[in-house]
Protein backbone atom coordinates (compact mmCIF):
# COMPACT_ATOMS: atom_id res chain seq x y z
CA UNK A 1 0.00 0.00 0.00
CA UNK A 2 1.24 3.59 -0.75
CA UNK A 3 1.29 7.04 1.37
CA UNK A 4 -1.56 8.06 -1.19
CA UNK A 5 -5.59 7.02 0.34
CA UNK A 6 -7.37 5.13 -2.73
CA UNK A 7 -10.36 6.50 -3.22
CA UNK A 8 -12.62 4.47 -5.68
CA UNK A 9 -15.04 5.37 -8.27
CA UNK A 10 -17.08 2.62 -9.59
CA UNK A 11 -19.14 2.70 -12.21
CA UNK A 12 -20.77 -0.12 -14.82
CA UNK A 13 -19.77 0.58 -18.68
CA UNK A 14 -22.93 -0.60 -19.44
CA UNK A 15 -25.23 1.91 -17.89
CA UNK A 16 -22.66 4.67 -17.20
CA UNK A 17 -22.60 5.78 -20.94
CA UNK A 18 -26.14 4.40 -22.42
CA UNK A 19 -27.13 7.89 -23.30
CA UNK A 20 -30.66 6.46 -24.88
CA UNK A 21 -33.99 7.77 -22.75
CA UNK A 22 -36.69 5.74 -23.98
CA UNK A 23 -36.87 2.26 -22.40
CA UNK A 24 -39.23 -0.84 -22.60
CA UNK A 25 -38.98 -3.11 -19.13
CA UNK A 26 -37.18 -6.28 -20.13
CA UNK A 27 -35.93 -4.88 -23.48
CA UNK A 28 -33.57 -5.65 -25.54
CA UNK A 29 -30.33 -4.12 -26.29
CA UNK A 30 -31.35 -2.91 -29.95
CA UNK A 31 -34.41 -1.49 -27.84
CA UNK A 32 -32.70 0.21 -24.63
CA UNK A 33 -29.18 0.27 -25.78
CA UNK A 34 -25.99 0.08 -23.90
CA UNK A 35 -22.83 2.04 -22.91
CA UNK A 36 -19.95 1.71 -24.72
CA UNK A 37 -16.14 1.42 -23.62
CA UNK A 38 -15.88 4.28 -25.70
CA UNK A 39 -18.56 6.81 -23.84
CA UNK A 40 -16.23 6.85 -21.20
CA UNK A 41 -13.95 9.93 -22.78
CA UNK A 42 -11.50 11.90 -21.37
CA UNK A 43 -13.38 14.32 -20.75
CA UNK A 44 -15.64 11.83 -18.60
CA UNK A 45 -12.17 10.81 -16.59
CA UNK A 46 -11.13 14.43 -16.29
CA UNK A 47 -14.52 14.87 -14.26
CA UNK A 48 -14.38 11.90 -12.59
CA UNK A 49 -10.11 12.78 -11.51
CA UNK A 50 -11.54 16.12 -10.28
CA UNK A 51 -13.88 14.33 -7.43
CA UNK A 52 -10.69 13.20 -6.04
CA UNK A 53 -10.36 9.90 -7.32
CA UNK A 54 -7.31 7.28 -7.48
CA UNK A 55 -9.01 4.70 -8.84
CA UNK A 56 -11.61 3.68 -11.41
CA UNK A 57 -13.54 0.26 -10.62
CA UNK A 58 -15.01 -1.10 -14.46
CA UNK A 59 -17.83 -3.52 -13.38
CA UNK A 60 -18.91 -6.12 -15.97
CA UNK A 61 -15.58 -6.21 -17.86
CA UNK A 62 -15.16 -9.65 -18.17
CA UNK A 63 -17.45 -11.05 -20.77
CA UNK A 64 -20.35 -12.74 -18.76
CA UNK A 65 -23.46 -14.45 -20.56
CA UNK A 66 -25.88 -12.73 -22.08
CA UNK A 67 -29.01 -13.83 -24.14
CA UNK A 68 -28.66 -11.88 -27.59
CA UNK A 69 -24.89 -12.83 -28.85
CA UNK A 70 -23.02 -11.35 -31.67
CA UNK A 71 -22.77 -14.56 -34.12
CA UNK A 72 -21.29 -13.02 -36.62
CA UNK A 73 -18.25 -12.55 -34.43
CA UNK A 74 -18.56 -16.15 -32.86
CA UNK A 75 -20.33 -14.95 -29.65
CA UNK A 76 -23.38 -17.60 -30.04
CA UNK A 77 -26.70 -16.27 -28.19
CA UNK A 78 -27.45 -17.66 -24.25
CA UNK A 79 -29.85 -19.63 -22.95
CA UNK A 80 -32.20 -17.55 -21.33
CA UNK A 81 -33.08 -20.59 -18.56
CA UNK A 82 -29.56 -19.50 -17.30
CA UNK A 83 -29.21 -16.22 -17.43
CA UNK A 84 -30.50 -12.97 -15.37
CA UNK A 85 -31.88 -10.79 -17.25
CA UNK A 86 -31.15 -10.09 -20.86
CA UNK A 87 -28.36 -8.55 -20.41
CA UNK A 88 -27.01 -11.30 -17.65
CA UNK A 89 -24.99 -11.06 -14.67
CA UNK A 90 -21.13 -9.62 -14.70
CA UNK A 91 -20.94 -12.41 -12.11
CA UNK A 92 -21.42 -15.05 -14.43
CA UNK A 93 -18.29 -15.16 -16.36
CA UNK A 94 -18.47 -17.04 -19.85
CA UNK A 95 -14.38 -15.78 -20.57
CA UNK A 96 -12.45 -15.31 -18.19
CA UNK A 97 -9.42 -13.86 -20.64
CA UNK A 98 -12.46 -11.80 -23.10
CA UNK A 99 -14.41 -8.45 -22.70
CA UNK A 100 -18.00 -8.02 -22.31
CA UNK A 101 -19.03 -7.49 -26.16
CA UNK A 102 -21.78 -5.33 -25.81
CA UNK A 103 -19.61 -2.52 -24.46
CA UNK A 104 -17.36 -2.59 -27.91
CA UNK A 105 -18.64 -0.51 -30.92
CA UNK A 106 -16.76 -3.16 -32.99
CA UNK A 107 -17.22 -6.64 -31.50
CA UNK A 108 -13.86 -7.71 -33.28
CA UNK A 109 -12.37 -4.93 -31.50
CA UNK A 110 -13.32 -5.03 -28.06
CA UNK A 111 -10.08 -6.37 -26.33
CA UNK A 112 -8.45 -3.03 -28.08
CA UNK A 113 -11.75 -1.18 -27.03
CA UNK A 114 -10.94 -2.11 -23.34
CA UNK A 115 -7.08 -1.61 -23.70
CA UNK A 116 -7.65 2.09 -25.28
CA UNK A 117 -10.21 2.66 -22.05
CA UNK A 118 -6.86 1.54 -19.95
CA UNK A 119 -4.73 3.46 -21.42
CA UNK A 120 -7.49 6.72 -21.09
CA UNK A 121 -7.44 5.98 -17.58
CA UNK A 122 -3.50 6.10 -16.75
CA UNK A 123 -3.06 8.91 -18.85
CA UNK A 124 -5.54 10.95 -16.67
CA UNK A 125 -3.54 9.70 -14.01
CA UNK A 126 -6.14 6.72 -12.03
CA UNK A 127 -5.28 3.66 -12.21
CA UNK A 128 -7.87 0.83 -13.24
CA UNK A 129 -9.61 -2.05 -10.85
CA UNK A 130 -11.32 -4.87 -12.29
CA UNK A 131 -13.67 -7.82 -11.52
CA UNK A 132 -12.00 -10.98 -10.13
CA UNK A 133 -14.59 -14.05 -10.38
CA UNK A 134 -13.27 -16.68 -8.92
CA UNK A 135 -15.84 -18.59 -6.58
CA UNK A 136 -18.08 -19.54 -9.87
CA UNK A 137 -18.67 -18.93 -13.78
CA UNK A 138 -21.47 -18.89 -15.81
CA UNK A 139 -23.22 -22.87 -16.78
CA UNK A 140 -22.15 -21.84 -20.62
CA UNK A 141 -18.42 -21.31 -19.85
CA UNK A 142 -16.42 -21.00 -22.80
CA UNK A 143 -13.10 -19.55 -24.06
CA UNK A 144 -12.88 -18.83 -27.22
CA UNK A 145 -10.06 -16.53 -27.15
CA UNK A 146 -7.45 -17.98 -24.52
CA UNK A 147 -3.63 -18.17 -24.64
CA UNK A 148 -2.41 -21.40 -26.51
CA UNK A 149 -1.49 -24.29 -24.09
CA UNK A 150 -4.48 -23.02 -21.46
CA UNK A 151 -7.40 -25.83 -21.47
CA UNK A 152 -10.68 -24.69 -20.90
CA UNK A 153 -12.93 -24.98 -17.25
CA UNK A 154 -13.97 -28.97 -16.80
CA UNK A 155 -12.36 -29.37 -19.94
CA UNK A 156 -10.12 -32.24 -18.40
CA UNK A 157 -12.40 -33.33 -15.51
CA UNK A 158 -13.23 -36.91 -14.48
CA UNK A 159 -17.34 -36.22 -14.32
CA UNK A 160 -17.81 -39.42 -13.30
CA UNK A 161 -16.89 -38.41 -9.91
CA UNK A 162 -18.79 -35.80 -7.45
CA UNK A 163 -15.04 -34.44 -6.24
CA UNK A 164 -11.61 -35.14 -7.77
CA UNK A 165 -8.84 -32.76 -6.50
CA UNK A 166 -7.96 -31.57 -10.02
CA UNK A 167 -11.44 -31.11 -11.07
CA UNK A 168 -12.33 -27.91 -11.88
CA UNK A 169 -16.13 -28.31 -10.79
CA UNK A 170 -18.38 -30.49 -8.74
CA UNK A 171 -20.26 -32.99 -10.18
CA UNK A 172 -23.59 -34.65 -9.23
CA UNK A 173 -22.91 -37.97 -11.42
CA UNK A 174 -25.34 -39.94 -13.20
CA UNK A 175 -28.01 -37.14 -12.29
CA UNK A 176 -29.60 -34.35 -14.35
CA UNK A 177 -29.83 -30.72 -13.74
CA UNK A 178 -33.29 -29.77 -13.50
CA UNK A 179 -33.87 -26.07 -12.85
CA UNK A 180 -36.93 -25.54 -11.18
CA UNK A 181 -40.66 -24.49 -12.01
CA UNK A 182 -40.01 -20.92 -10.97
CA UNK A 183 -37.27 -20.79 -13.43
CA UNK A 184 -38.73 -22.64 -16.32
CA UNK A 185 -41.72 -20.74 -16.40
CA UNK A 186 -40.78 -17.70 -18.04
CA UNK A 187 -39.51 -19.61 -20.74
CA UNK A 188 -41.74 -22.44 -21.02
CA UNK A 189 -40.53 -23.58 -24.85
CA UNK A 190 -36.96 -23.74 -24.01
CA UNK A 191 -34.49 -26.46 -22.16
CA UNK A 192 -31.36 -26.50 -21.23
CA UNK A 193 -29.38 -29.84 -20.88
CA UNK A 194 -26.57 -30.42 -18.35
CA UNK A 195 -25.08 -34.17 -17.83
CA UNK A 196 -23.85 -34.57 -15.65
CA UNK A 197 -25.50 -31.59 -13.04
CA UNK A 198 -22.57 -29.64 -11.86
CA UNK A 199 -22.98 -27.82 -8.10
CA UNK A 200 -24.47 -24.11 -8.32
CA UNK A 201 -22.08 -21.24 -7.44
CA UNK A 202 -23.79 -20.87 -3.88
CA UNK A 203 -22.67 -24.03 -2.28
CA UNK A 204 -25.65 -26.06 -3.22
CA UNK A 205 -24.41 -29.15 -4.02
CA UNK A 206 -27.94 -30.53 -5.89
CA UNK A 207 -28.90 -31.07 -8.90
CA UNK A 208 -32.66 -28.78 -7.98
CA UNK A 209 -31.32 -25.27 -7.87
CA UNK A 210 -33.74 -22.95 -7.14
CA UNK A 211 -35.37 -19.41 -8.03
CA UNK A 212 -32.67 -17.60 -5.23
CA UNK A 213 -30.07 -19.50 -5.92
CA UNK A 214 -27.49 -18.80 -8.14
CA UNK A 215 -28.57 -21.43 -10.43
CA UNK A 216 -27.26 -19.40 -13.49
CA UNK A 217 -23.69 -20.28 -11.77
CA UNK A 218 -21.42 -23.42 -11.18
CA UNK A 219 -19.35 -23.42 -8.28
CA UNK A 220 -15.56 -24.12 -9.16
CA UNK A 221 -13.26 -26.45 -7.41
CA UNK A 222 -10.36 -25.44 -5.41
CA UNK A 223 -9.33 -28.73 -3.69
CA UNK A 224 -12.09 -28.72 -0.91
CA UNK A 225 -13.86 -31.37 -0.67
CA UNK A 226 -17.20 -30.07 0.82
CA UNK A 227 -19.38 -33.53 1.32
CA UNK A 228 -16.72 -34.97 2.93
CA UNK A 229 -15.79 -32.83 6.12
CA UNK A 230 -14.56 -29.89 3.93
CA UNK A 231 -10.87 -31.98 3.56
CA UNK A 232 -8.32 -30.06 1.98
CA UNK A 233 -6.25 -31.01 -0.89
CA UNK A 234 -3.82 -28.45 -2.09
CA UNK A 235 -0.74 -30.64 -2.85
CA UNK A 236 -0.09 -30.91 -5.23
CA UNK A 237 -1.47 -27.13 -6.54
CA UNK A 238 -5.10 -27.70 -7.56
CA UNK A 239 -5.89 -27.37 -11.55
CA UNK A 240 -8.69 -24.33 -10.50
CA UNK A 241 -5.59 -22.47 -9.11
CA UNK A 242 -3.32 -22.32 -11.44
CA UNK A 243 -5.76 -21.43 -13.82
CA UNK A 244 -6.82 -18.72 -12.16
CA UNK A 245 -3.30 -17.44 -11.58
CA UNK A 246 -3.27 -17.37 -15.22
CA UNK A 247 -5.86 -15.31 -15.85
CA UNK A 248 -5.08 -12.69 -13.16
CA UNK A 249 -1.33 -12.72 -14.97
CA UNK A 250 -3.04 -12.67 -18.18
CA UNK A 251 -5.43 -8.93 -17.01
CA UNK A 252 -2.02 -7.20 -14.90
CA UNK A 253 0.16 -7.74 -17.99
CA UNK A 254 -2.52 -5.56 -20.01
CA UNK A 255 -2.59 -2.97 -17.62
CA UNK A 256 -4.68 -3.80 -15.11
CA UNK A 257 -3.41 -2.18 -12.02
CA UNK A 258 -5.88 -3.79 -9.19
CA UNK A 259 -8.49 -6.50 -8.59
CA UNK A 260 -12.02 -6.60 -6.89
CA UNK A 261 -12.31 -10.29 -5.85
CA UNK A 262 -16.47 -11.08 -5.81
CA UNK A 263 -17.31 -13.36 -2.82
CA UNK A 264 -13.68 -14.20 -1.49
CA UNK A 265 -14.53 -15.93 1.23
CA UNK A 266 -15.95 -18.93 -0.66
CA UNK A 267 -13.12 -19.08 -1.75
CA UNK A 268 -10.17 -20.54 0.36
CA UNK A 269 -7.45 -18.63 1.77
CA UNK A 270 -4.69 -20.84 1.06
CA UNK A 271 -5.71 -19.79 -2.56
CA UNK A 272 -5.68 -16.25 -1.80
CA UNK A 273 -1.91 -16.24 0.26
CA UNK A 274 -0.37 -19.01 -3.10
CA UNK A 275 -2.00 -16.47 -5.71
CA UNK A 276 -1.54 -13.24 -4.49
CA UNK A 277 1.88 -13.78 -3.40
CA UNK A 278 2.46 -14.80 -7.05
CA UNK A 279 1.29 -12.05 -8.66
CA UNK A 280 2.81 -9.57 -6.46
CA UNK A 281 6.11 -11.10 -7.41
CA UNK A 282 5.71 -10.07 -10.90
CA UNK A 283 3.36 -7.16 -9.89
CA UNK A 284 4.41 -5.67 -6.42
CA UNK A 285 2.02 -2.58 -6.50
CA UNK A 286 -1.45 -4.57 -7.56
CA UNK A 287 -3.92 -3.76 -5.22
CA UNK A 288 -6.50 -6.96 -3.95
CA UNK A 289 -10.18 -6.04 -2.92
CA UNK A 290 -11.97 -8.90 -1.28
CA UNK A 291 -15.64 -8.87 -1.03
CA UNK A 292 -16.02 -10.60 2.56
CA UNK A 293 -18.69 -10.43 4.98
CA UNK A 294 -17.93 -12.19 7.83
CA UNK A 295 -15.60 -10.77 10.72
CA UNK A 296 -14.30 -13.87 11.67
CA UNK A 297 -12.47 -14.00 8.62
CA UNK A 298 -11.41 -10.80 8.23
CA UNK A 299 -8.39 -11.49 10.00
CA UNK A 300 -7.07 -14.77 7.90
CA UNK A 301 -8.02 -12.95 4.61
CA UNK A 302 -5.68 -9.93 5.53
CA UNK A 303 -2.79 -11.87 7.04
CA UNK A 304 -2.58 -15.09 5.66
CA UNK A 305 -4.67 -13.90 2.51
CA UNK A 306 -2.45 -10.85 1.88
CA UNK A 307 -5.52 -8.45 0.75
CA UNK A 308 -4.82 -5.08 0.44
CA UNK A 309 -8.66 -4.54 1.67
CA UNK A 310 -11.68 -6.00 2.70
CA UNK A 311 -15.34 -5.02 2.54
CA UNK A 312 -16.70 -2.64 5.35
CA UNK A 313 -19.93 -4.15 4.95
CA UNK A 314 -21.46 -5.64 8.33
CA UNK A 315 -19.57 -3.11 10.14
CA UNK A 316 -19.53 0.40 9.27
CA UNK A 317 -21.88 0.76 6.52
CA UNK A 318 -24.32 -1.39 8.40
CA UNK A 319 -23.60 0.90 11.25
CA UNK A 320 -23.55 4.40 9.75
CA UNK A 321 -27.34 3.13 7.50
CA UNK A 322 -28.80 2.67 10.64
CA UNK A 323 -27.83 5.95 11.91
CA UNK A 324 -28.81 7.63 9.11
CA UNK A 325 -32.02 6.05 9.59
CA UNK A 326 -32.02 7.31 12.74
CA UNK A 327 -32.20 3.82 14.10
CA UNK A 328 -29.10 3.61 15.92
CA UNK A 329 -27.03 6.31 18.06
CA UNK A 330 -23.92 7.73 16.52
CA UNK A 331 -21.60 6.29 19.39
CA UNK A 332 -22.07 3.19 17.84
CA UNK A 333 -19.30 3.68 15.47
CA UNK A 334 -17.14 3.38 17.93
CA UNK A 335 -17.73 -0.51 18.15
CA UNK A 336 -16.79 -0.70 14.44
CA UNK A 337 -13.00 0.53 15.08
CA UNK A 338 -13.05 -1.66 18.58
CA UNK A 339 -14.39 -4.90 17.11
CA UNK A 340 -11.61 -4.97 14.34
CA UNK A 341 -8.43 -6.08 16.23
CA UNK A 342 -6.32 -3.47 14.64
CA UNK A 343 -7.38 -3.98 10.90
CA UNK A 344 -9.25 -1.04 10.51
CA UNK A 345 -6.68 0.71 8.29
CA UNK A 346 -7.24 -3.21 5.95
CA UNK A 347 -10.90 -1.71 5.17
CA UNK A 348 -12.79 -0.10 2.21
CA UNK A 349 -15.33 1.68 3.20
CA UNK A 350 -18.48 2.89 1.06
CA UNK A 351 -22.10 4.08 1.29
CA UNK A 352 -22.98 2.71 -1.76
CA UNK A 353 -22.30 0.00 -5.00
CA UNK A 354 -24.01 -2.03 -7.33
CA UNK A 355 -25.04 -5.03 -4.59
CA UNK A 356 -27.21 -2.15 -1.86
CA UNK A 357 -29.45 -0.14 -2.25
CA UNK A 358 -28.99 3.91 -3.58
CA UNK A 359 -28.92 6.26 -0.60
CA UNK A 360 -31.39 8.55 -2.44
CA UNK A 361 -33.68 5.60 -2.39
CA UNK A 362 -36.67 5.27 -0.09
CA UNK A 363 -34.91 2.17 1.54
CA UNK A 364 -32.36 3.87 2.87
CA UNK A 365 -32.06 7.91 3.46
CA UNK A 366 -34.35 9.48 0.97
CA UNK A 367 -32.40 12.75 1.24
CA UNK A 368 -28.96 11.96 -0.25
CA UNK A 369 -27.82 15.06 1.77
CA UNK A 370 -28.28 12.93 5.26
CA UNK A 371 -25.53 10.60 3.79
CA UNK A 372 -22.76 13.51 3.91
CA UNK A 373 -21.73 13.30 7.24
CA UNK A 374 -21.46 9.79 6.76
CA UNK A 375 -19.18 10.16 4.08
CA UNK A 376 -16.87 12.37 5.10
CA UNK A 377 -16.39 9.67 8.39
CA UNK A 378 -15.79 6.92 5.81
CA UNK A 379 -13.38 9.01 3.96
CA UNK A 380 -11.55 9.91 7.27
CA UNK A 381 -12.05 7.47 9.11
CA UNK A 382 -8.70 5.31 9.40
CA UNK A 383 -5.82 5.00 6.17
CA UNK A 384 -8.03 2.35 4.34
CA UNK A 385 -9.78 3.01 1.17
CA UNK A 386 -13.00 4.62 0.31
CA UNK A 387 -15.31 4.39 -2.64
CA UNK A 388 -18.53 6.20 -4.03
CA UNK A 389 -21.12 4.16 -6.77
CA UNK A 390 -21.33 6.52 -9.93
CA UNK A 391 -24.71 8.30 -9.61
CA UNK A 392 -24.20 8.51 -6.11
CA UNK A 393 -22.93 11.69 -6.49
CA UNK A 394 -26.39 12.76 -8.29
CA UNK A 395 -28.88 11.36 -6.17
CA UNK A 396 -29.71 8.28 -8.08
CA UNK A 397 -32.68 5.93 -6.46
CA UNK A 398 -32.35 2.66 -8.79
CA UNK A 399 -36.24 2.93 -8.06
CA UNK A 400 -37.22 2.36 -12.10
CA UNK A 401 -39.07 -0.77 -12.58
CA UNK A 402 -36.64 -2.37 -15.56
CA UNK A 403 -36.87 -5.96 -15.98
CA UNK A 404 -34.78 -8.81 -14.22
CA UNK A 405 -34.30 -6.48 -11.61
CA UNK A 406 -37.54 -4.73 -9.82
CA UNK A 407 -38.15 -0.77 -8.20
CA UNK A 408 -36.08 -1.84 -5.33
CA UNK A 409 -33.82 1.19 -4.59
CA UNK A 410 -30.88 -0.60 -7.10
CA UNK A 411 -29.60 0.46 -9.70
CA UNK A 412 -30.31 -2.77 -12.04
CA UNK A 413 -26.93 -5.06 -13.18
CA UNK A 414 -28.88 -7.71 -15.14
CA UNK A 415 -30.82 -5.44 -17.74
CA UNK A 416 -30.38 -3.03 -20.49
CA UNK A 417 -30.96 0.28 -18.68
CA UNK A 418 -29.93 3.30 -17.41
CA UNK A 419 -28.70 6.37 -15.29
CA UNK A 420 -31.52 8.96 -15.51
CA UNK A 421 -29.73 11.46 -12.91
CA UNK A 422 -26.02 10.62 -13.77
CA UNK A 423 -27.44 11.30 -17.49
CA UNK A 424 -27.94 14.90 -16.73
CA UNK A 425 -24.70 15.11 -16.06
CA UNK A 426 -23.37 13.41 -19.33
CA UNK A 427 -25.86 15.59 -21.06
CA UNK A 428 -25.51 12.94 -24.18
CA UNK A 429 -21.10 13.22 -24.09
CA UNK A 430 -20.31 16.74 -22.67
CA UNK A 431 -20.32 15.55 -19.22
CA UNK A 432 -20.57 18.84 -18.25
CA UNK A 433 -23.39 18.98 -15.58
CA UNK A 434 -25.83 21.11 -17.78
CA UNK A 435 -29.14 19.11 -17.04
CA UNK A 436 -28.63 19.15 -13.59
CA UNK A 437 -30.71 20.14 -11.06
CA UNK A 438 -29.07 23.00 -8.60
CA UNK A 439 -29.78 20.81 -5.63
CA UNK A 440 -27.73 18.23 -7.97
CA UNK A 441 -24.94 20.66 -8.51
CA UNK A 442 -24.66 21.35 -4.68
CA UNK A 443 -24.63 18.11 -4.22
CA UNK A 444 -21.72 17.14 -6.51
CA UNK A 445 -19.71 20.18 -5.00
CA UNK A 446 -20.13 18.06 -1.24
CA UNK A 447 -18.65 15.15 -2.45
CA UNK A 448 -15.49 17.28 -4.25
CA UNK A 449 -15.56 18.78 -0.56
CA UNK A 450 -15.58 15.89 1.26
CA UNK A 451 -12.93 14.11 -0.83
CA UNK A 452 -10.28 16.27 -1.27
CA UNK A 453 -9.57 15.55 2.27
CA UNK A 454 -8.84 12.13 1.50
CA UNK A 455 -5.16 13.08 0.98
CA UNK A 456 -4.46 15.25 4.08
CA UNK A 457 -1.51 13.98 6.01
CA UNK A 458 -3.28 13.04 9.14
CA UNK A 459 -6.27 11.43 7.13
CA UNK A 460 -4.19 9.05 4.52
CA UNK A 461 -1.24 8.30 6.98
CA UNK A 462 -2.27 9.33 10.76
CA UNK A 463 -3.17 7.62 13.63
CA UNK A 464 -7.10 7.11 14.53
CA UNK A 465 -7.78 8.23 18.18
CA UNK A 466 -11.74 7.80 19.20
CA UNK A 467 -12.77 10.44 21.80
CA UNK A 468 -16.21 9.41 22.63
CA UNK A 469 -15.34 8.30 25.99
CA UNK A 470 -14.59 11.69 26.72
CA UNK A 471 -17.48 13.44 25.42
CA UNK A 472 -20.43 11.00 27.26
CA UNK A 473 -22.52 14.04 28.66
CA UNK A 474 -25.60 14.36 26.82
CA UNK A 475 -26.02 18.08 28.63
CA UNK A 476 -23.26 19.01 26.37
CA UNK A 477 -22.23 16.53 23.65
CA UNK A 478 -25.49 14.54 21.86
CA UNK A 479 -23.53 11.33 21.42
CA UNK A 480 -27.42 9.93 19.95
CA UNK A 481 -26.35 12.34 16.69
CA UNK A 482 -22.92 13.30 17.19
CA UNK A 483 -19.31 11.16 16.65
CA UNK A 484 -16.10 12.69 16.97
CA UNK A 485 -12.30 11.28 16.40
CA UNK A 486 -9.16 12.44 15.67
CA UNK A 487 -6.56 11.88 13.11
CA UNK A 488 -2.89 12.53 13.52
CA UNK A 489 0.72 12.31 12.27
CA UNK A 490 3.40 13.99 13.69
CA UNK A 491 3.14 17.21 11.53
CA UNK A 492 -0.48 17.57 11.51
CA UNK A 493 -3.64 16.80 13.76
CA UNK A 494 -6.81 17.18 12.39
CA UNK A 495 -10.37 17.04 14.74
CA UNK A 496 -13.24 15.36 12.70
CA UNK A 497 -16.36 15.77 13.82
CA UNK A 498 -19.88 14.95 12.09
CA UNK A 499 -23.44 15.64 12.82
CA UNK A 500 -26.20 12.91 11.47
CA UNK A 501 -28.88 14.99 13.12
CA UNK A 502 -31.35 17.33 10.43
CA UNK A 503 -30.29 20.09 13.44
CA UNK A 504 -27.44 22.30 14.11
CA UNK A 505 -25.74 20.90 17.10
CA UNK A 506 -24.57 23.43 19.80
CA UNK A 507 -21.82 21.21 21.89
CA UNK A 508 -18.80 21.00 24.07
CA UNK A 509 -16.02 18.54 22.07
CA UNK A 510 -13.15 17.71 24.67
CA UNK A 511 -10.29 16.09 23.90
CA UNK A 512 -9.00 14.00 26.66
CA UNK A 513 -5.29 14.56 28.04
CA UNK A 514 -4.38 11.00 27.08
CA UNK A 515 -5.12 11.90 23.43
CA UNK A 516 -2.90 15.46 24.13
CA UNK A 517 -0.30 13.21 25.14
CA UNK A 518 -0.20 10.69 22.57
CA UNK A 519 -0.40 13.73 20.06
CA UNK A 520 2.70 15.14 21.96
CA UNK A 521 0.96 18.43 22.47
CA UNK A 522 2.58 19.99 25.72
CA UNK A 523 0.18 21.23 28.55
CA UNK A 524 -0.78 23.82 29.59
CA UNK A 525 -0.70 25.65 26.04
CA UNK A 526 -2.89 27.57 24.09
CA UNK A 527 -3.96 25.74 21.07
CA UNK A 528 -5.50 27.12 17.61
CA UNK A 529 -8.12 25.19 16.28
CA UNK A 530 -8.19 26.03 12.53
CA UNK A 531 -11.19 25.62 10.05
CA UNK A 532 -9.48 23.56 6.91
CA UNK A 533 -9.92 25.64 3.71
CA UNK A 534 -11.26 28.46 5.37
CA UNK A 535 -9.78 31.13 7.24
CA UNK A 536 -11.89 30.03 10.56
CA UNK A 537 -10.22 29.73 13.89
CA UNK A 538 -11.15 28.71 17.46
CA UNK A 539 -8.59 29.16 20.23
CA UNK A 540 -8.68 27.61 23.83
CA UNK A 541 -5.76 26.66 26.11
CA UNK A 542 -5.46 22.49 26.25
CA UNK A 543 -6.88 22.54 29.68
CA UNK A 544 -9.73 23.75 28.77
CA UNK A 545 -9.86 21.69 25.75
CA UNK A 546 -9.57 18.84 27.93
CA UNK A 547 -11.99 19.79 31.08
CA UNK A 548 -14.26 21.86 29.68
CA UNK A 549 -14.86 21.26 25.79
CA UNK A 550 -14.21 23.50 22.60
CA UNK A 551 -17.79 24.91 22.14
CA UNK A 552 -18.72 24.53 18.35
CA UNK A 553 -21.97 24.69 16.26
CA UNK A 554 -22.57 22.18 13.70
CA UNK A 555 -25.22 22.55 11.11
CA UNK A 556 -27.32 19.65 10.15
CA UNK A 557 -26.30 16.84 8.48
CA UNK A 558 -22.76 18.25 8.13
CA UNK A 559 -19.16 17.86 9.35
CA UNK A 560 -16.56 20.05 10.95
CA UNK A 561 -12.80 19.44 10.06
CA UNK A 562 -10.50 21.11 12.10
CA UNK A 563 -6.43 21.15 11.89
CA UNK A 564 -5.20 21.69 15.61
CA UNK A 565 -2.11 23.61 16.05
CA UNK A 566 0.15 25.06 18.59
Amino acid sequence: MTDQKPIIYQLVPRLFGNKNTKFVVNGSRSENGTGKFNDISNKALQEIKKLGITHVWYTGILEHAIVEGYPDAGIPHGNPLVIKGKAGSPYAIRDYYDVNSDLAEDVNQRIEEFQNLLTRTHQNKMKVIIDFVPNHLAREYHSDVKPKGISDFGEEDNSGVGFAPNNNFYYLPHEHLHLSDEIRKHFPNIDYLEFPAKATGNDQFTANPQLNDWYETVKLNYGVDYQNNHSLHFDPIPNTWIKMKNILLYWAEKGVDGFRCDMAEMVPVEFWHWVIEEIKSAFPEILFIAEVYNPYLYEAYIKTGKFDYLYDKVGLYDTLKGIIRSERPARDISQCWQSLNNLDEYMLRFLENHDEQRLASPYFASDPIKALPAMMLSVCFNKGAAMIYSGQEFAETGMEESGYSGSDGRSTIFDYWNLPEHQKWMNDGKFDGELLSDQQKNLQNAYRDILKHAQLPAISQGEFYDIMWQNTDLSIFNSDKVYAFLRHTAEQKVLVICNFDSNNQHIQVKIPAHAMEVMNIPRPIELHFNKLFSEEEYRLSSNEVAEIGLPLSIPGHQYLLLEINV
